[in-house]
């Protein structure tokens, strides 16, 4: 089916697929996602620091293996990967491999040494981060309608929306296990009239296909840790008009899916996890990482002001990393694989 000047009507998951991937798509754009929204990976050298200290205790965890593996997820230009392998020890970076994973294409700058890969490996020692992946996997909407029943949102080019068939199948048993939404109107009682209850207009995004994408990339470690770090919500406290929206030059707007901006929205991490999976802030896991907002002594102003200059600006970008209300506040998915986690954070 057609609509005007806006193109087809498609699901939110299919327009979204091509908005961010396609030949033309936001993520194909030169200046990489840097270019239009700042990560925790862009925010300080800190986080890179506090994954390679990560990336040390799963070294010590597996028994310092011949060959280490650092595969990074959604890599942009490879940010992350470049910073945590330039932060690990002597010892550990002689062991160290580095991946990015990443649809678009190689930088022309990035280190040699950094394999660049559309897919994780298969079978790697060591661990697999995901920072900011999962909320950009393309996923369907569903909204109650006036009769209280559940249907897909469909969309158009230029982000016009109207509601499709009621959804079915994998979809609404996704719904009924992880984002509740009525199925129906009342069940009680004689009926007169449209419907006219408490549920019209809800909305909830159905995170079936990033299950199933966390699902695959924890199968490609043979024996480490996965993590994935994102905006993120669990059972019982789900946004009731769901979390779906645009990133453009820095700022937030309207999710228009024609390629002009990032399309995202928050995940249920806890739909993703798997059996031995934990759940935690990024300010706590980051703290158990070794960053820290705590502001430096008074008396290294006068014994070294410089070294004072740094520390303090060190606190601020901890201060950012870990802040209430920001990126603190977004959540880390930690699965072993093959291995304890009594040292990891």
């Amino acid at each position: 089916m057609t609509g005007a000047a806006g193109g087809e009507w498609r699901g939110w998951r299919e327009a979204t697929e091509e908005a961010l991937y396609g030949p033309l798509g936001f993520y194909r754009r030169p200046e990489g996602p840097a270019g239009h929204f700042r990560t925790s990976v862009h925010a300080s050298p800190l986080f890179a620091e506090a994954v390679a200290r990560l990336l040390c205790r799963v070294d010590e965890t597996l028994g310092h293996p011949s060959e280490l593996a650092f595969v990074d997820m959604a890599a942009g230009r490879g940010e992350l990967v470049t910073g945590v392998l330039k932060a690990l020890p002597a010892d550990v970076a002689s062991r160290a491999r580095g991946y990015a994973i990443e649809r678009a294409t190689r930088p022309s700058d990035l280190h040699h040494r950094i394999e660049w890969l559309q897919e994780p490996p298969k079978g790697v020692t060591g661990l697999l981060f995901a920072n900011e992946w999962l909320d950009n996997v393309p996923v369907d909407i569903a909204q109650v309608d006036p009769d209280g029943v559940r249907r897909l949102v469909l969309v158009r080019r230029d982000g016009t929306e109207r509601l499709g068939d009621p959804v079915e199948g994998a979809d609404a048993e996704w719904l009924d296990r992880w984002w509740p939404l009525p199925a129906e109107g009342p069940s009680e009682g004689p009926s007169e009239g449209p419907y006219e209850g408490p549920y019209e207009g809800l909305r909830a995004e159905i995170g079936r296909p990033r299950d199933a994408a966390w699902a695959s990339a924890v199968a490609s470690v043979g024996r480490g840790l996965a993590v994935a770090v994102d905006y993120a919500h669990t059972a019982g406290a789900r946004p009731p008009f769901g979390t779906l929206t645009g990133f453009r030059a820095g700022r937030e707007t309207a999710p228009v899916p024609d390629g002009s901006c990032d399309i995202t929205a928050h995940v249920a991490l806890d739909a993703c996890a798997l059996p031995g999976a934990r759940l935690l802030a990024q300010r706590d896991a980051l703290r158990a990482l070794g960053v820290s907002s705590g502001r430096p002594p008074l008396t290294l102003a006068t014994t070294d002001p410089a070294a004072y200059v740094r520390a303090l600006a060190r606190a601020g970008e901890a201060a950012e990393l870990t802040a209430p209300g920001g990126l603190g506040d977004f959540g880390w998915l930690l699965q072993p694989v093959g291995v304890p986690d009594a040292q990891l954070p």
